[in-house]
């Protein structure tokens, strides 16, 4: 198969950080019970990992191209390495921020370059919404076994204990094994490359001009708030699942893997779905069933009996309807991607995928906060219910998206 091994890599590299940033729900729970911070307190971890994923995409993706994709994954998968062999040596919640400034960092310069290869290694738009798709749920695969190896580390019978943080040692080995499979790998990259390079002042002058065309601003506000919700409930969901619920840690964290398991799930089959059907009809659909699951599922949670809860077994129903939500989620994000990078010629891919990057870390970072503050003040379900806000405002955006994607020309 023509660019196998790049396409591997891709996987591998999207399944590595799946692990890394998506740790944050699991590391929120955790520094609660290790370092005895607030719920709000622990949220600011999604600020220290998606505002540096906001602020390295918006410095470097107006050159991304000029770097080239290849060197900035080699660079990102280096630093990352470096960072995880290291926090087990240092634990405290000072740590554990700056570990996700630095895989915030790294994630930017692997999402910008991912974004850009998938345009170098497809050849029409049913290719491009595809591979995306696909790599999109390997990455909820990534984050599906994250919820079981932390969980594997974690301690219930002492949850000061920081026996967990040894998990950094297995994820720096997975990096290191992805940096070696992306160096020896092939990549042309020269279709991405402008014949006349502009200046990097005229590069960011162009991500302006472009963030002002009013398609590009309809869709970068979709995937804020797509990412906005998915960050809410992810980051959230194991702390829901023991405040809740009560669950066991261990199983709060495992059992959060339910949504993980469903979006990677949602995005795999809508790798085959967006074949067939139309694309707005899909993602519609989607939000519609997402808002009635969230008003099925977590009335569910009051008036729980107190029985002891030792496993899968005895869980309650709750537990395992609510994260479903991601099956009917996954879909919209690869998908809105795919059309509006598909819509774009080769050049702009970078400076495309760094707006996109920006706004979904503002997104990520607003979801978690709120919904953090929420959950400290008025409770996890109040926190969830939430979520109705968002998804009845992207159901508005996506039918903007759809009606100027069929008037302009970018």
């Amino acid at each position: 198969m023509k660019n196998w091994q790049i396409k591997a890599s891709l996987f591998l590299n999207y399944f590595v950080f799946a692990i890394l940033l998506n740790s944050v729900g699991t590391v929120i729970l955790q520094v609660q019970n290790n370092y005895g911070v607030s719920p709000g307190e622990a949220s600011v971890l999604e600020g220290y990992k998606d505002l540096s994923i906001a602020i390295v995409s918006f410095l470097l993706s107006s050159f991304i191209t000029r770097w080239g994709y290849k060197n900035a994954m080699l660079a990102a998968l280096a630093l990352v390495t470096v960072a995880c062999f290291v926090v087990p040596l240092a634990p405290g919640f000072w740590a554990t921020k700056l570990l996700f400034a630095a895989v915030g960092s790294s994630f930017a310069l692997i999402k910008m370059s991912v974004f850009g290869t998938i345009g170098l290694v497809t050849k029409d738009e049913k290719e491009h919404i595809s591979l995306m798709s696909f790599i999109e749920s390997f990455f909820m695969v990534g984050i599906f076994a994250g919820y079981f190896l932390f969980s594997a580390f974690v301690d219930d019978s002492n949850l000061q204990s920081t026996t967990w943080l040894n998990i950094y040692y297995l994820l720096g080995g997975l990096s290191l094994a992805a940096f070696v499979l992306l160096f020896s790998a092939s990549l042309d990259e020269s279709a991405s490359k402008a014949e006349t390079p502009n200046s990097i002042a005229e590069e960011f002058v162009q991500m302006f001009r472009l963030a002002a065309i009013p398609l590009v601003l309809v869709f970068v506000l979709c995937a804020f708030f797509y990412v906005l919700i998915e960050q809410s409930i992810m980051s959230w969901l194991p702390t829901y699942n023991q405040e809740v619920l009560h669950l066991p840690t261990s199983l709060s964290i495992q059992m959060a893997s339910i949504l993980a398991g469903s979006t990677a799930l949602g995005r795999f089959l809508a790798g085959f779905v967006l074949k067939k059907f139309e694309w707005y009809k899909v993602l519609s659909t989607c939000l519609l069933l997402s808002a009635a699951l969230v008003l099925l599922a977590i009335p569910l949670a009051s008036n729980l009996d107190d029985q002891t809860i030792t496993g899968w077994g005895n869980a309650p129903l709750a537990a395992f309807i609510f994260p479903l939500i991601g099956l009917f989620l996954a879909p919209i994000y690869p998908a809105i991607n795919s059309r509006m990078l598909s819509s774009l010629p080769k050049q702009k891919h970078g400076i495309m995928s760094g707006l996109i990057i920006v706004f979904s870390a503002l997104g990520g970072t607003t979801g978690s906060i709120i919904t953090g503050n929420i959950f400290g003040k008025l409770g996890g379900q109040t926190a969830f219910y939430f979520s109705l806000i968002p998804i009845g405002i992207l159901l508005v955006g996506l039918f903007f998206f759809k009606r100027l994607q069929a008037k302009t020309s970018v």
